[in-house]
């Protein structure tokens, strides 16, 4: 700015010297220099005065020769500048380059040391895997059977010997108290109550043949685990097999849904249950559309589900990847309005038994009772509907039998009941007492597999199955 300005105010003062238009022009001279000119505009010709002879000429070139020299000076400061400027920056630049190198040794060195915990822990993995698998391979200690007493009269509930023969160690020849006590036995239960499950279970029909037979739910098993979920998203959800599996999956074939989350779109497929039990899905679909809740269920083919936020049932082909069917169920409470007590937006249940496809769920009109509906499995058209007198939000879960409705009566709680019964051919319920356990006091969905006659749970991250047994209620 300050040569600017000299430079300008030295053209004025020639401007106004000269009596004309004072110009100035820079231009590159052949040596590389930058070579400056002035003009000077004048009246006439003939006023321009002989070369050496004006005082004015003199003075010009006087001027000339200081601009020259402020010149000189302000370019060499010019460069002694960005001289000094470059130096500067290059030195910034060093030490942000030394800065990043020590900063990438030590993120080497931290890789380094990750490298070998992973290490530490596959080493880990490795050793447990075989120790579980010598575990697995290790034959079962053989018990001797219990001795049972030749005279029936003799067995009574409570009577010494008798159960004392029931369950005493080999080899106890004390007779005191402590000869009742087994490992296996589970003292919340009389030996009373254990006794006539076994004589039911004798009583009635066993092995293939007893599959497709009816009867009331008289029995659940203890729970058996067969996966516990890895992640806070398998906290709820939904598991199954197709009792009526069709091309081009298997009947051994298992899915599974975990429900928590806003868009449930994701089904996995595991080959069998020991794939299932090792974490290792062999397909994966996408859901063209949304799920909510924990009722849907699997059937030739097809996983039926129902459509989050709203009442509309899916029929989900498996074969094509695509919707097959679609229908609003009347009436039916969705998203809140009418759920199991343990919430979950479980409005609609979806399940399978030996007569078919059923809807589980409340209306406005049944006042919150739990509505039964048969539907037609190819295009979801509701065939029957039946209307029972306990409320849907009073139990923690519901499924079918033989086209009978079950309830259960607590979701939490690890020793509950099996509390209701419906059943939709005399269209009558009564109350009911059968055991049930919540191991892990917190089941969202227990749904029947009439194939496998097993009731299929999943219980907070843990996914069991139950084996049932059906007879005839005292």
């Amino acid at each position: 700015m300050y040569f600017w300005a000299m430079l300008w105010a030295s053209c004025l003062l020639m401007g106004t010297h000269a009596q004309g238009n004072a110009s100035f022009r820079r231009a590159n001279a052949g040596s590389g220099r930058c070579q400056y000119t002035f003009m000077v505009d004048s009246p006439t010709e003939a006023s321009c005065p002989s070369a050496g002879s004006s005082p004015e000429v003199e003075a010009l070139k006087s001027r000339l020769g200081l601009l020259e020299a402020l010149v000189a000076r302000l370019v060499g400061g010019e460069a002694m500048s960005e001289s000094s400027h470059g130096s500067g920056s290059q030195s910034g630049l060093q030490d942000a380059y030394n800065q990043v190198m020590g900063e990438n040794a030590r993120l080497q060195r931290e890789k380094q040391r990750l490298d070998r915990q992973v290490q530490d822990l596959q080493q880990r993995m490795e050793e447990l895997r075989q120790e579980a698998e010598r575990l697995r391979s290790r034959p079962c200690m053989q018990q001797p059977p219990p001795r049972v007493p030749q005279n029936d009269n003799s067995f009574r509930p409570g009577s010494g010997p008798a159960v004392s023969q029931l369950v005493s160690r080999p080899g106890n020849t004390q007779g005191d108290k402590r000869s009742l006590r087994d490992p296996a036995w589970h003292y919340e239960n009389t030996g009373y109550q254990e006794v006539t499950a076994v004589v039911t279970e004798v009583s009635a029909p066993e092995g293939p043949a007893d599959i497709s037979g009816c009867g009331d739910l008289v029995w659940v098993q203890e729970p058996e685990v067969h996966r516990k979920a890895d992640s806070i998203a398998g906290k709820y959800g939904v598991w199954m097999q197709d009792p009526e599996a069709k091309e081009p999956y298997g009947s051994e074939m298992v899915w599974r849904i975990d429900s928590v989350g806003s868009e449930v779109r994701q089904l996995f497929g595991y080959e069998n249950m020991d794939q299932l039990s090792r974490g290792f899905p062999t397909k994966v679909l996408l859901l063209p559309e949304s799920m909510e809740s924990t009722g849907a269920t699997m059937y030739r083919g097809s996983l039926y589900y129902q459509r989050r936020l709203s009442r509309t049932l899916l029929r989900y082909d498996l074969l094509s990847e695509s919707i097959a069917a679609r229908r609003d169920l009347p009436h039916a409470g969705f998203h809140g309005q009418f759920p199991y007590s343990w919430g979950g937006y479980t409005d609609i249940d979806l399940a399978i038994d030996e007569k078919g496809l059923w809807a589980i769920y409340s209306t406005n009109k049944a006042r919150g009772a739990i509505v039964i509906s048969q539907l037609d499995p190819h295009n979801l058209e509701v065939k029957g509907t039946w209307e029972t007198k306990i409320r849907k939000t009073s139990v923690a879960n519901a499924f079918m039998i033989c086209g009978m409705l079950y309830t259960v009566a607590s979701y939490t709680s690890p020793n509950t009941t099996i509390n209701y019964m419906y059943d939709t051919e005399t269209s009558q319920g009564k109350t009911i007492s059968v055991s049930f356990k919540n191991r892990y006091r917190y089941n969202s969905m227990v749904d029947y597999n009439p194939t496998q006659r097993k009731l299929y749970a999943w219980d907070n991250f843990y996914l069991v199955s139950y084996n049932v047994r059906l007879g005839k209620q005292e």
